[in-house]
């Protein structure tokens, strides 16, 4: 894998190593079966945490490997795994993603609870959002959280929640009815023991990982268990996502990066007409845009980690914008690495193949890229106000 980003300037030499640590690992992992994805996510979880990995995705204070969450080197080890395997990429992303509210807006006694054992790779995260009705416009979420004395009875269902069926800790999200809309919704910790609380569904997809259709009735939690203010919890879940954002970004360059690899290993193998596939322009030409959209993508998801880290500063815009490129010009990428490969680019098995598959949902998942859109000329209009 191309890792010449990471000898820019919004990079350090801990995020080379960190670069360098996780090649050496998944060169080391025995293939990955991609039909048992249950039983493949714990055995990565457990992995990932034996290795020291997950500690990246919780604060020291809880077991993690720095100070604070840090998005450049979530990017980093997003886009390594990803160029390895997909699932590899998953089963890291959910644990960060799954307690990014506890990080930020747990109680001390939850954070003390769930945080270490996500690090170790002993509990396996999900962060349950969405709902049948409501994914972009969380804001229609109708999943009630209703306070009786010192619980929280929580009556609805979340659905498309990946980890779901797996997962030994969720973040989900309710409407408490402070306010109408997004700013009457509160978030909590819960636990598939909690009475009332039922896998409705197993979800397949066409790139599987572990996802469920989640229900909950008349499910008792404590008021403990709610991460932040009452009616913050939409607060507490953008936050969240503006954090791991970015790293989708990474994960998309993961995949584009394996698919150019790809591609050219076989273009300079395959003979056609007296040459090979990778003497002809038209090729040539394509790889060309391959690449530039590759690099165009990394500078995005770059800068929006680096602004984050190291300015401290809002990254709402540039981590949309590097979402929404990165997703979108590695489904260019792939889509002519599957071109290039011909009939063998669509066999079952081909990596192309799978990278094709994978690629789909990070268009997406945690905003679509007309979500993303939206989100970029809303904030451009702020600046114009």
């Amino acid at each position: 894998m191309d890792r010449t980003c990471l000898d820019l300037p919004f990079f350090g030499p801990e995020h080379r190593q960190l670069s360098d640590a996780l090649v050496d690992w998944t060169a080391s992992l025995p293939a990955i079966d991609h039909h048992d994805t249950d039983n493949t996510c714990r055995q990565l979880v457990a992995a990932l945490g034996r290795a020291g990995f997950l500690r990246y995705c919780v604060p020291a204070a809880f077991g993690g490997a720095l100070p604070e969450l840090d998005s450049r080197s979530l990017c980093v080890a997003r886009e390594t795994l990803a160029y390895h395997d997909g699932l590899a990429d998953f089963a890291f992303a959910m644990q960060g993603l799954g307690t990014g509210a506890i990080t930020l807006a747990g109680t001390p006694e939850i954070q003390r609870q769930v945080l270490p054992r996500v690090a170790a790779g002993e509990w396996i995260a999900a962060f349950a959002l969405t709902e049948p009705l409501a994914g972009s416009d969380v804001g229609a979420m109708t999943c009630e959280a209703r306070l009786e004395g010192d619980h929280y009875v929580i009556n609805g269902e979340k659905t498309w929640i990946s980890n779901g069926g797996i997962a030994d800790v969720y973040c989900l999200f309710a409407r408490t009815g402070e306010a109408p809309g997004t700013r009457g919704i509160s978030a909590f910790v819960i636990t598939p023991d909690m009475p009332g609380f039922e896998i409705a569904e197993r979800l397949e997809v066409i790139a599987p990982h572990p996802l469920a259709r989640l229900r909950f009735t008349d499910m008792r939690v404590p008021v403990g268990h709610r991460l932040g203010a009452a009616g913050e919890g939409f607060k507490v879940a953008m936050r969240t996502l503006d954090i791991f954002r970015a790293s989708v970004g990474a994960a998309a360059l993961g995949f584009a990066r394996r698919a150019l690899d790809e591609a050219i290993t076989h273009v300079k193998a395959r003979p056609m007409f007296g040459h090979t596939l990778a003497d002809f322009q038209l090729t040539q030409a394509r790889l060309g845009e391959m690449a530039t959209d590759i690099d165009a993508a990394a500078l995005l998801t770059a800068r929006a980690a680096w602004r984050r880290d190291v300015q401290k500063l809002p990254t709402t815009r540039e981590a949309a914008m590097a979402k929404m490129t990165a997703t979108e010009n590695a489904q260019r990428i792939i889509d002519a690495a599957v071109q290039m490969h011909g009939g063998q680019g669509v066999r079952s098995g081909v990596r192309v193949e799978s990278l094709y598959r994978e690629i789909r949902a990070l268009r997406i998942y945690e905003g679509a890229t007309e979500v993303q859109k939206l989100i970029v000329a809303r904030e451009l209009l702020k600046q114009h106000t």
